[in-house]
């Protein structure tokens, strides 16, 4: 009998230090590996910023769309927004949905993020307050939203995709944003939503 619980006591020490190392890759390895990712976008969006010569056009899956900062979260929070929300894309940042509008048009431009793991790239999004600013930095043009709300959905509510949040069937007539991340933090259960609108327009020079 003290064979069986000293083994049993040996198993469950060993299954312990096996989930506190695969955590801890959850929430840092992963880390790495998007900071890496995030290098390679960051400077492929300088390059494309230098080259006057380059048509703008529809960005491939995977490519980098814009830089997003918010300075409530930092004056040194920003990361490359990546073309695509699948799992692969978002393991790199925030992602663009396609469809969705593109930056400082007409429509819904929306962003995902991951909140806990590969850098949580929005982790604190649900510190964002109305007013608080979202500023998108695109090859042609900086684009500066505004916070006006927040709100917490179930993942099957997909109107928050529309190109005016929550009503499908309208016709949008101005610029906006979402940002949407899981809640609570470790969980899917539901979606965390940040809205806001486009306030204004700095055209890059060149």
């Amino acid at each position: 009998m003290r064979a069986l619980l000293r083994t049993a006591g040996e198993l469950t020490i060993t299954a312990g230090l096996v989930m506190l190392l695969f955590c801890g890759y959850l929430l840092w390895g992963t880390g790495a590996y998007t900071q890496r990712q995030q290098l390679l976008l960051q400077s492929q969006l300088a390059e494309e910023r230098g080259d006057t010569q380059a048509k703008l056009g529809r960005i491939a899956l995977g490519k980098a769309v814009a830089l997003l900062r918010i300075p409530r979260l930092g004056k040194d929070w920003q990361y490359a927004v990546v073309e695509g929300v699948d799992a692969e894309h978002l393991k790199k940042g925030p992602g663009h949905y396609p469809g969705s509008a593109a930056a400082g048009r007409v429509g819904n431009f929306v962003l995902s993020g991951h909140r806990t793991t590969y850098a949580a790239p929005f982790n604190r999004i649900d510190e964002l307050r109305r007013g608080d600013e979202i500023v998108v930095d695109a090859r042609e043009a900086r684009y500066t939203y505004r916070v006006t709300s927040q709100d917490i959905v179930q993942p099957e509510d997909v109107e928050v995709l529309a190109a005016v949040p929550g009503k499908p069937d309208i016709t949008p007539v101005r610029a906006m944003i979402t940002l949407i991340s899981c809640h609570p933090e470790y969980s899917a259960a539901q979606r965390l939503i940040v809205y806001g609108v486009l306030k204004g327009t700095e055209a890059r020079k060149v």
